[in-house]
């Protein structure tokens, strides 16, 4: 026998008349009342310079040869700031280093493009896509939204969530993800119409730490959600994100889970919830490409520019890579990162348009070896093309959790933070360096928690004269992490 999810169908050729009902165009950007109510944001906003000025094009625009060279001979040969990294922090201080205080920067980045892992760009079929997966902007800080609406136009959207999860029969049911009344009522046969009788339902599946205080991620899902959501969604989707149980895991990493007692799908709580109308690129090229104090080279390697005496003169490195790898001389052995990889497939004429019942659906079950699929034609700022329906086709990328490739994500457990801690010593003993960012901080920021912990870099140094952090990584919460 096949496991299931050989044989898998977009929903709506499935046999159950439940998961047949496909929605006829993308799934909706907004959730239903009153939960739409409690995003502040209500209508498109914000400012896209770069379209007020008359670009039309929709994807990222073209660096020019220069910056993709990856020859800093044609860069400038003295900054104030060398930032290795083009991505939320480094964009962040140079663009604020430059508007108030007159610094030139110069950006030098590994990959071919800016906007680090939020980069993302229109497929030659026209869809709008993310190169690293989802990226969903969500903020309860008034300070990070009031900035980053000077760099593009926003639109209202509530991120909601699907799972594919067998029910206590083993057939497979399509639920909202964080779980709320509906998904307990159609994986346990529940009835649950209010909250007061979901709040019972979770006090009595809820199982008390032995020791009265969670020690590791199974104790913590199990005293938030009980054992049957826990093996139903938690505990097989976290092995596949971290190949790592929950209990060889921090409690910090499952104590989070979301325990919605009402009928609010919104993956997010936040105050904020919104997407840039043209792309997240477009941020970073109104941040970056139009300010004169501010040089960008792509397709260059920090390390082996260092090595070859090719940088430029500096009085203040950033440096927003993995620490361990700065410190790669200093023969500590490195910290443990999980990579993301994402198996992409166009679908060339799926049924009314679409291949799945919206953006993202995870598959928390054991015997899927992927975690979720995106399909990118379903977000609200899709292409003018895919908005009025000029693109038949759609493209699905299936996300599989990996210890091989790039960092995506620092493993939360004792030993590598006892590691990092070693490391931190280290960063604090390079006057000339600002260590920022999630790889240089082995710290999951969210993206409003990167722009925020970079603002406040900037701020140190108006008051010190010092880039330097205001407060440590893990003061800022935990971010959301794989998703």
């Amino acid at each position: 026998l096949k496991p299931f999810w050989l044989k898998l169908k977009p929903a709506h050729l499935l046999a159950d008349n439940r998961l047949s009902e496909m929605p006829v165009g993308p799934f909706p950007a907004r959730s239903p009342a009153p939960w739409a109510e409690l995003n502040k944001v209500t209508e498109v906003c914000g400012a896209d310079a770069i379209f007020k000025e008359g670009e039309r094009s929709e994807g990222p625009l073209d660096l020019g040869a220069a910056v993709k060279s990856g020859d800093l001979s044609t860069a400038p040969r003295e900054v104030d700031l060398l930032i290795v990294g083009g991505g939320l922090s480094g964009a962040v201080i140079a663009e604020r280093c430059s508007k108030e205080l007159g610094f030139t920067s110069l950006i030098i980045d590994k990959r071919d493009h800016i906007g680090g892992n939020c980069y993302d760009y229109v497929t030659p079929h026209g869809i709008r896509a993310s190169k690293y997966g989802a990226h969903l902007f969500h903020t309860n800080y008034e300070r990070v939204w009031d900035y980053i609406t000077q760099f593009s136009e926003w639109m209202p959207y509530d991120h909601r969530v699907r799972g594919r999860v067998p029910d206590v029969d083993g057939v497979e049911q399509v639920v909202p993800i964080p779980p709320t009344q509906e998904t307990v009522n159609a994986l346990f046969k529940e009835n649950i119409t209010t909250e007061a009788e979901m709040q019972a339902w979770y006090d009595k599946q809820r199982v008390k730490p032995p020791t009265g205080e969670a020690t590791n991620g199974e104790e913590a899902a199990l005293s938030r959600v009980g054992p049957l959501l826990y093996d139903k969604i938690f505990k097989h989707y976290t092995k596949k994100q971290w190949d790592k149980y929950p209990e060889e895991l921090d409690a910090s990493v499952l104590l989070r889970l979301p325990c919605r007692t009402n009928t609010d799908e919104r993956y997010f709580g936040d105050t904020f919830q919104a997407l840039p109308v043209r792309g997240y690129t477009r941020i970073f090229e109104n941040m970056l490409l139009r300010d004169p104090n501010i040089s960008v080279r792509v397709n260059v390697d920090y390390f082996a520019e260092r090595e070859a005496g090719r940088l430029p003169k500096y009085k203040m490195l950033v440096y927003t890579g993995p620490i361990d790898s700065y410190f790669s001389q200093a023969g500590m052995p490195k910290l443990e990162y999980r990579s993301l990889h994402f198996e992409e497939t166009y679908i060339e004429e799926p049924d009314q348009g679409f291949y799945q019942e919206a953006m993202v659906v995870n598959y928390p079950s054991a015997d899927v070896p992927f975690t979720r699929i995106v399909e990118y034609k379903h977000v609200a700022n899709q292409t003018e093309a895919v908005k009025k329906g000029e693109v038949k086709g759609s493209l699905i990328a299936k996300e599989t959790s990996s210890d091989v490739g790039e960092p995506y994500y620092p493993v939360p457990n004792t030993q590598n933070q006892e590691l990092y801690e070693r490391y931190r010593i280290l960063a604090e003993k390079e006057s000339e360096v600002c260590f920022v960012g999630r790889l240089a901080s082995y710290k999951y920021f969210n993206m409003d928690q990167a722009i925020l912990n970079a603002l406040e870099i900037y701020d140190s140094l108006k008051e010190t004269g010092k880039l330097q952090p205001k407060r440590r990584p893990e003061d800022f919460g935990p971010g959301d992490g794989p998703k």
